[in-house]
């Protein structure tokens, strides 16, 4: 298949292309600054030449927006506003100017489209949308309205002939530099790997092999459309998250952070405490209910398996 990755060049995108590349597929990444074979220009917001490379494709997943690893200013949550809207919105306009437009459009959305909530899981079917929860700082609705935004961009495109699906997405696990698993390891090893603020929160989470595999799912079912979520079955309380990467690593302690010390990591780090803080209890009923399996299901298991891959990595960088 031929599959066009806007936004691609980030740790999602990475991951993505290198396994749809090493499965035989044709992978064409869409990028504000391309820098490697297969990379194509664009702007993410306007029409221009890289509509041929959607046109007569198979697969378009539309991963672009900018980071939320940063600090949730006015303007940086502007910019993640316009950058997933206008990259969404731009998509379909290809898509619907296409004469071969591609038989499927999986666009990037996110689990923090749902509440702040610890007394139930939400699934696509009965999940609380946040927004309106109460006892949390009012700039968290911001984010839901940017996924609101995002998801209601795609829906109202005009793409008759294009399958559509918004892949809810929670935090990718990979062992690749830079990405998620690869920040709570770092504090992880540095002793830092306590609960926050007491742990509570939970954290959804999903394996970056069954992310990719999940993608493939979804590009194969002719039958499923709309909002999924791309999330392991089994969250987890925060201080359970980190006392799983502590066992995989070897690490005996972990000092706890009080939500003020979360505050100022955050701001050292460039980031909001929104990330940590927010109880993210995600589960993906439209993929098990349509029989996806996971190979990766607990997170202590998947924390073993990331530390295993990442030390492989560093053992054959030094041979």
């Amino acid at each position: 298949m031929k599959i066009v990755i806007p936004g691609g060049t980030g740790q999602v995108g990475t991951i993505l292309n290198r396994a749809l590349t090493a499965a035989g597929h044709e992978v064409v990444v869409l990028s504000r600054r391309p820098a490697h074979p297969g990379e194509v220009p664009w702007d993410g917001k306007t029409l221009g030449p890289w509509v041929e490379a959607l046109d007569g494709s198979d697969v378009v997943v539309n991963l672009a927006g900018r980071s939320v690893s940063c600090r949730y200013t006015a303007d940086n949550l502007q910019a993640m506003m316009d950058s997933r809207v206008d990259s969404a919105r731009v998509v379909g306009e290809a898509i619907a100017a296409a004469a071969r437009p591609p038989r499927v459009w999986l666009q990037m959305s996110t689990a923090t489209i749902y509440a702040h909530r610890f007394d139930a899981p939400n699934d696509e079917e009965t999940g609380v949308i946040g927004g309106a929860e109460p006892g949390v700082p009012g700039y968290w609705a911001f984010s839901i309205d940017i996924a609101k935004a995002w998801e209601r961009e795609q829906e109202k495109a005009d793409t008759p002939g294009t399958r559509k699906v918004a892949l809810r997405s929670a935090m990718v696990m990979s062992p690749d530099r830079g990405g998620v698993f690869d920040v709570l390891l770092w504090l992880t090893r540095l002793g830092l790997g306590g609960p926050v603020a007491g742990g509570a929160q939970y954290v959804s989470w999903i394996h970056d092999q069954d992310f990719v595999r999940a993608v493939e799912f979804l590009v194969a079912r002719d039958d499923i459309g709309g909002p999924v979520n791309l999330a392991a079955p089994a969250p987890v309380p925060q201080r359970i998250l980190m006392r799983s990467m502590r066992t995989a690593w070897g690490v005996p302690v972990g000092l706890p952070a009080t939500k003020w010390m979360a505050e100022l990591g955050a701001y050292a780090l460039r980031t909001d405490t929104e990330l940590l803080l927010k109880s993210r209890r995600v589960v993906p009923g439209r993929l098990l209910e349509a029989g996806f399996t996971f190979d990766h299901p607990h997170w202590p298991e998947a924390a073993a398996d990331l530390v295993h891959r990442l030390r492989g990595r560093g053992a054959r960088a030094r041979t």
